[in-house]
């Protein structure tokens, strides 16, 4: 019955980037720092995890003179998430 969860979305910090960025285009480093209360150290570990299986995408650029990091779901990750709730909604009891 588990073996459908996604082991990638256990720390409810990666499950929050993936819920955030499932609903938005682009999400800035510092928003998704201050959305889930987490540290630039603690965020950027998570996000790296995500990068390395492929789930998120990463753009480095520059506004104005200030550099800006950006991330979003990848095609893959917002698959592999999206199959992670179905998962958890079939654990769910139905009304």
């Amino acid at each position: 019955m588990i073996d459908a969860l996604n082991k990638a979305f256990e720390s409810r910090v990666r499950l929050g980037i993936m819920a955030v960025l499932a609903v938005n285009e682009w999400v800035d480093h510092s928003t998704l720092k201050e959305l889930l209360g987490v540290t630039d150290g603690n965020l950027a570990s998570h996000l790296a995890a995500l990068e390395q299986l492929k789930y998120v995408l990463v753009r480095k650029r520059f506004i104005g003179r200030r550099p800006n990091t950006s991330y979003r779901a990848s095609a893959a990750g917002a698959k592999a998430f999206r199959a992670h709730i179905d998962a958890i909604e079939q654990l769910l009891p139905k009304p």
